[in-house]
């Protein structure tokens, strides 16, 4: 036991350094872009792999790069299959409620509806048809912030819009 004890607190920082790069890594999963999260991580994971090089030897390092990448793996994976119907899916990190989407019929009576865009459609974002915000798709063409925009047809649960010939 005591050897043990010994190992972990010899070898601490290269155990702190794989643990919180794979933490970092997860975390990075749930945020968008590649960004600081997943940088730290990799350099973290890469300083960890060193050390273990340089104290223990190749062998050593090759076992620690090996078992970083499946632990990063794993957890990555239990923290996806979380997010989709676990406990984390419940909390405030996943978006549950999408804004946009309407029921089959619905879409069908869109065509001809008159709305305003509330974000730069190119060519996708968003536009409000009586108080309803939806996801929309010009057709192929750039329309600024607050132009008024009429549906021209709905492909499934792609709403197509132009700019109305009243748009400002």
């Amino acid at each position: 036991m005591e050897g043990v004890l010994d190992f972990i607190l010899t070898n601490l920082p290269l155990i702190l350094c794989l643990l919180t790069g794979v933490a970092l890594l997860v975390l990075e999963v749930f945020l968008p872009g590649f960004g600081l999260p997943g940088i730290s991580g990799l350099i973290l994971l890469t300083v960890g792999i060193v050390l273990t090089w340089s104290a223990h030897g190749v062998v050593a390092g090759l076992a620690v790069m090996m078992i970083s990448l499946a632990l990063a793996g794993i957890s990555i994976s239990l923290s996806i299959k979380s997010a989709a119907n676990g406990k984390l899916s419940k909390s405030a990190l996943i978006l549950n409620d999408v804004t946009g989407s309407v029921d089959h019929e619905e879409t069908e009576a869109l065509v001809g509806r008159e709305g305003e865009t509330l974000t730069v459609l190119n060519p996708v974002g968003f536009a409000e048809f009586d108080g309803v915000r939806l996801n929309v798709v010009s057709e192929g063409t750039y329309l600024d912030k607050g132009v008024r925009v009429k549906v021209t047809q709905v492909e499934g649960n792609k709403i197509i819009v132009r700019k109305d010939k009243q748009g400002r």
